[in-house]
């Protein structure tokens, strides 16, 4: 007698239109649950990311955009920032029809908010739909205590079944009396790990990720050309897709209100008036980051949010080490001195400084590499991942395993 998953018909809701780090987690989440144990419909915004998610099998709900509130450590509202609520307000209409449109039009067994920043509209969805909400958080929050909206949002918080941590990092930012469950991001183990890098001598780091200020892409430019000025042989790869391509009064007006900048016009013009051409590529959206991966020999990650993202893990499953701004890092995701460095954030001579010291001992490169696969292979299997992920799904929805015997 054999035992099979009833399917479960999730609800996602995902932010963004460009595809970066939650999107593809998600597809890859996706990808990774056992055949016809998932029938999933993700309701985002048009772009990069929803064409990803159609090519993985899921079925998109598209709308102009989802209202988010941003409390994390990086993005809270301050300042200037207040402004962005703007949007966001306006982007409760589109909200609120596509919401009820989506209740309407089908039956569900559980809301997934794919961001925590989405949890006012998850919370709206729940309500409307009367089912178990599951809320992702990919990012470390605002520490319990720090005012009345990080006590607004987490109450609010409460009220979802569960909140899935991508790592321990960002799970020491919730409160304790929470429902947390760690569940790292993950991907399919590479079948062919045997890398190719480079034999010319020069030391080839790469940066993987969306072109966002916040991701530290100016400081990684930037230390390239500390480097050149050294005379170190290197080349700095900078692989994401630009979300925004702004012109005119527009680029003026949100750069000057510190909301969104052009950020690969910015790059391509630091590179021209720094000579740094033949130090420095932008590659823009790479769809398969594996054969970058089997050519560097070191991965960089400066991000501003103070802990170890998707790529360094991905780079780790093909021996590659990784530099990761994070002052106080999870052993769950980056072991300093053992898988990699860590660097103090928004540092860009830090940066210049762990590049020259392994580029002058490719030895230590050798063994942190062979560590980072290790710790990769130990939390980021995305199929034992993903698992964990289907069996928190089918406990909240209530559902059980159904006989698909014949006796």
């Amino acid at each position: 007698m054999k035992s099979s998953l009833q399917a479960m018909k999730v609800l996602y809701l995902h932010p963004a239109s460009a595809f970066g780090g939650a999107s593809k987690s998600l597809v890859e989440l996706y990808r990774a649950f056992p055949e016809n144990s998932v029938k999933a419909t993700v309701v985002c915004p048009s772009g990069q990311a929803a064409e990803q998610f159609r090519i993985a099998g899921m079925e998109v709900v598209e709308c102009a955009g989802l209202a988010q509130w941003d409390n994390t450590r990086f993005g809270h509202y301050r300042g200037k920032r207040w402004l962005v609520l703007m949007r966001e307000w306006l982007l409760w209409i589109p909200t609120v029809l596509t919401l009820l449109r989506v209740a309407r039009s089908g039956q569900y067994d559980l809301i997934h908010a794919n961001e925590i920043t989405l949890l006012p509209a998850a919370v709206l969805a729940r309500k409307i739909m009367h089912l178990p909400l599951v809320v992702h958080v990919r990012s470390l929050q605002r520490m319990p205590g720090s005012g009345r909206i990080t006590d607004w949002i987490n109450r609010m918080l409460s009220t979802a079944q569960v909140v899935i941590a991508i790592d321990r990092t960002v799970a020491r930012t919730l409160p304790a009396e929470l429902n947390v469950e760690v569940i790292h991001n993950g991907i399919k183990v590479p079948e062919n790990v045997e890398r190719n890098a480079e034999t010319d001598g020069v030391l080839h780091v790469a940066m993987v990720g969306g072109l966002l200020r916040m991701k530290g892409v100016y400081e990684f430019v930037e230390a390239a050309r500390l480097c050149r000025d050294r005379g170190l042989s290197v080349r700095f790869l900078l692989a994401g897709e630009n979300p925004r391509n702004l012109k005119g009064l527009m680029k003026w007006l949100v750069e000057w209100t510190d909301l969104a900048h052009d950020v690969r016009s910015d790059l391509e013009a630091y590179v021209a008036r720094n000579d740094l051409g033949e130090f420095v590529e932008l590659l823009g959206f790479v769809r398969e980051v594996g054969a970058l991966y089997r050519k560097i020999d070191l991965l960089c990650f400066p991000s501003h949010l103070d802990a170890a993202g998707r790529p360094v893990f991905e780079a780790a499953f093909y021996g590659v080490p990784s530099l990761v701004a994070a002052d106080t890092p999870e052993p769950d995701t980056i072991v300093d001195g053992e898988t990699g460095l860590c660097i103090p954030p928004r540092n860009p001579q830090a940066i210049a400084d762990a590049v020259e010291l392994l580029a002058n001992r490719r030895d230590e490169l050798r063994r942190m590499g062979q560590n980072a696969r290790k710790l990769a292979m130990e939390h980021f299997d995305i199929e034992r991942n993903a698992q964990k992920v289907l069996d928190l799904y089918r406990h909240q929805a209530g559902l059980q395993e159904q006989d698909s015997g014949n006796g």
